[in-house]
């Protein structure tokens, strides 16, 4: 049964994503784009990664969608023409795709599974092991970042009053 929901998770989510990049109206692009995170967060429950599942839902398919649709309306795009590709983009394409899939289909079957295995993918603890430890540079920079824009919106949404 695991292995069912993982080959259905992985190409739900594949299939969605297909969906975003040749959607031609980007409100369906970007609902998409939730239906994709959805599927990759029942990857992460697969995992055993209930906290990264969690946040995927919540970051990725609340705060961010929220805020493309957000960009998307404001600036009204319109639905996009269609166009004709060539021949040879196509035929190149196919066979960029078919190399890849090759390539992860053998590097796929090389991969052992580790018995008895226990996962520590994604638990509280592990992030924040994680996150205070070996990234703890990254993480105080990414915390400044996101008090300089803050502060950079609150400037520039501030309105004088005369």
């Amino acid at each position: 049964m695991h292995d069912q929901l993982f080959w259905f998770f992985s190409i739900a989510m594949l299939l969605s994503g297909v969906l975003v990049v040749l959607g031609r109206n980007p409100v369906t692009s970007a609902m998409f784009l939730v239906l994709s995170l959805f599927f990759m967060a029942g990857l992460f429950v697969l995992l055993e990664a209930y906290f990264l599942a969690i946040i995927q839902i919540l970051v990725y398919a609340g705060a961010v969608i929220v805020l493309f649709l957000f960009v998307i309306m404001l600036l009204d795009l319109k639905t996009e023409n269609v166009r004709q590709f060539k021949r040879f983009g196509v035929a190149g394409a196919l066979v960029v795709a078919g190399a890849l899939a090759w390539k992860l289909t053998s590097v796929a079957a090389a991969i052992v599974p580790a018995a008895g295995a226990k996962s520590v993918v994604g638990t509280t603890e592990a992030m924040g092991k994680l996150l205070f430890t070996q990234y703890l540079l990254p993480f105080e920079v990414t915390s400044v970042l996101l008090l300089i824009a803050m502060v950079g919106v609150v400037v520039l949404s501030r309105r004088e009053t005369k």
